[in-house]
């Protein structure tokens, strides 16, 4: 069969669309397979702001998360409208740089408060910013096809590289019985007024409280709920998610709910995996998927140590 391109990105999250992008920017002929629009995928229900969030392995997360972070400053600085990405102010509540990694020396201007630790960090209109990255790939000459693979040897038969960025998909494709899926639900009310975001997370918890101003509204969360796979609103969750949000921001008890958002966040034992492998036939299978929550936070980090592996 003829080969169609020079690498095949299987997944089409901010993952494997970051990831191609980087490669068709180094002149690959690329194309990504995608299951669902970029818009169905769990990137476009991310709540969306930079922090390494539930991600290992630590030694190599902050490496990338500043990477990453870098692009984003700059892709602010060209236009939130055009590419998705606002830097906003915001508390991590609770956060104090004694228990952060070397990384957090890095952030500009972030300072501890009483409440926490108070910094301005990219916050990401999803929808927006998957939109984008995909414009900026066929502007690198790539494309995007709507296709679910069955395997990566169906990629592996029309490119000499294959790069795996299937997220929660890699349980089955790899297969990889570490990957497991972490639920996440989220309130969107109408926004009362509400200029920052504020966190407060507690690992050992499945809850978490958050808030997220965004251009659609106000982003309300959330959960961590470890191998549970349901994809429906919980109402009873949903309640409590508004309720712990106006403990923090009274005025939030009476916003009016514009909608629900579920995603099921691709958490792996071990970590995010990055590395390569010979195919059957002869191909190259690259690995970027694992990221957990975090896949915003890293994406562009993980898609260049990806791409330096395709050579």
């Amino acid at each position: 069969m003829a080969q169609e391109a020079d690498a095949i990105v299987v997944g089409g999250g901010v993952i494997g669309l970051t990831t191609a992008v980087t490669l068709a920017e180094r002149g690959l002929r690329v194309r990504v397979w995608s299951r669902d629009p970029a818009g169905a995928t769990t990137s476009a229900v991310a709540g969306a702001l930079w922090w390494p969030y539930r991600i290992e392995p630590a030694e190599r997360v902050g490496a990338w998360s500043l990477e990453t972070l870098a692009v984003y400053e700059e892709l602010a600085a060209a236009g939130p409208g055009e590419t998705g990405v606002r830097l906003v102010a915001g508390v991590h509540s609770g956060e104090r740089f004694a228990a952060l990694g070397p990384w957090a020396a890095e952030l500009k201007g972030a300072v501890e408060v009483a409440e926490g630790l108070r910094v301005v960090l990219p916050l990401l209109d999803m929808p927006v910013h998957l939109a984008w990255l995909e414009r900026r790939l066929v502007a690198a000459g790539g494309a995007v096809e709507r296709r679910a693979a069955a395997g990566f040897g169906e990629a592996a038969e029309r490119s000499p590289v294959v790069v795996n960025c299937t997220g929660l998909g890699a349980r089955e494709l790899v297969p990889d019985a570490g990957v497991r899926a972490v639920r996440g639900q989220l309130v969107v009310v109408e926004n009362p007024g509400v200029e920052e975001w504020f966190t407060e997370a507690d690992s050992a918890s499945a809850a978490t409280t958050y808030f997220f101003p965004q251009p659609g509204g106000l982003v309300l969360g959330g959960t961590a709920e470890a191998d549970d796979e349901r994809r429906e609103p919980d109402p009873v969750t949903a309640r409590e998610i508004v309720a712990r949000c106006a403990r923090v921001r009274p005025e939030i008890a009476g916003a009016r709910v514009l909608g629900h958002r579920v995603g099921l966040r691709p958490v792996r034992e071990g970590g995010v995996r990055i590395g390569a492998e010979a195919l059957p036939g002869g191909g190259l299978l690259v690995h970027n998927y694992g990221h957990g929550g975090a896949g915003v936070t890293v994406a562009w980090g993980c898609a260049r140590a990806a791409a330096a592996l395709v050579g």
